[in-house]
């Protein structure tokens, strides 16, 4: 009788409808998992936007140093790195909260401050987590068309002011568009805005920025107590795997971020590696340089190709192909991930993240296979 009833028992109805409307985050393609599905060996994966140099040897050389510790809980509050992001930046320890990954901070940020009922602005083809953090706590998301794919912050203000939200999110450079908005464009959306809405600038690819676009976002803080500033160590410092990534911001927001924040949730391998790889501004210079030289090879490569992209700032593109899911499969099956980003609502696009010289040209003989194939 009692399995006759489990039987018939639907779980997931217990969970609220609005967790259940969620589609789940679909991560890159791993490299292994292309392997046990096509049997293809000496794969490229330009799908996640990772580091193609890898990670700071002075990062790993402090990992590997913490991992004699590994046994320990990690230190909650994070000292070493808040106190090393604060002298980087000449904010107080207050202003400063840990995430597992930045991910982690766009989580808490909704957690803490929305709830059933409020709303959360972001922009048509922004970061899926922007949707996805919102809906998860049963508040509703607005997304605003996108203007050239990139955000409206005109558009964007009006609706959270029409609709009263509590939270916007902007992401420059924005993923998967790559798509940027001026320093000066910035604050003045800020200076426009009503204080009472929380601005959260995800700033991912911030360190991929040339000299003549970048801007000072932390020197905003006590000029706009409603910013707050979210940054990574996966993406320019190499450190993906580790989850780590941070938000600066207003003392009062950063305090309800720690509320519900989980007490360990940094490891502490990945705190002494960001620590070591923040000091290590040489090798963010060679991933800059290395992404400038990357650019312009698959940009040029895509243009002799007749593929249409959309120009980028961050460390990869996104490029125009019909049948881009039939596309996508066929650079599988040569050996080549990239991402499809029809999720996105850009259905005929592929997003490819920026790697080594041989790894973008793999990419592009792939493309010109199957273009000729398809002639």
């Amino acid at each position: 009788m009692i399995d006759s009833l489990m039987a018939d028992m639907n779980y997931s109805e217990l969970a609220p409808s609005y967790i259940r409307a969620i589609a789940p985050y679909q991560p890159g393609k791993p490299i292994s998992e292309l392997e046990r599905e096509l049997g293809v060996m000496d794969i490229v994966k330009l799908a996640s936007n990772e580091n193609p140099l890898g990670a700071s040897p002075c990062a790993l050389t402090a990992a590997r140093a913490a991992l004699d510790e590994i046994s320990l809980y990690p230190d909650g509050n994070g000292f070493a790195l808040k106190d090393a992001l604060t002298k980087r930046y000449g904010v107080a320890l207050n202003q400063v909260v840990l995430g597992n990954g930045s991910n982690d901070v766009l989580e808490l940020t909704a957690h803490a401050f929305l709830t059933v009922g409020d709303r959360a602005v972001y922009s048509d083809h922004a970061f899926a987590v922007y949707p996805l953090a919102t809906q998860a706590v049963g508040a509703t998301g607005i997304s605003v068309k996108a203007q050239d794919y990139g955000h409206d912050l005109t558009a964007m203000r009006m609706a959270a002011v029409a609709h009263q939200a509590k939270l916007i999110f902007i992401a420059n450079p924005n993923n998967p568009t790559g798509t940027f908005l001026s320093g000066e464009a910035l604050h003045e959306f800020l200076s426009l805005l009503p204080q009472s809405i929380l601005v959260v600038l995800d700033e991912a690819y911030n360190e991929y920025l040339p000299e003549s676009c970048r801007y000072d976002s932390v020197s905003w803080l006590s000029e706009f107590p409603n910013l707050l500033v979210s940054r990574t160590f996966s993406k320019a410092y190499g450190l993906a795997s580790l989850r780590v990534g941070y938000a600066l911001g207003n003392p009062q927001v950063i305090d309800m971020l720690n509320r519900v924040r989980q007490p360990f949730n940094v490891n502490s391998v990945a705190q002494a590696a960001a620590v070591a790889a923040l000091q290590d501004a040489e090798f963010v210079q060679r991933t800059f340089e290395l992404n400038l030289q990357g650019m312009a090879q698959l940009t040029e490569g895509l243009r002799a190709l007749g593929l249409p992209y959309i120009p980028s700032f961050g460390n990869f593109v996104s490029f125009h192909i019909n049948n881009a899911a039939q596309v996508y499969r066929r650079l599988l099956e040569l050996g080549v991930i990239v991402r499809p980003i029809g999720n996105y609502a850009l259905p005929d696009y592929l997003r490819v993240s920026i790697g080594l010289e041989s790894q973008n040209q793999k990419f592009l003989s792939a493309m010109k296979q199957i273009l000729g194939e398809e002639a």
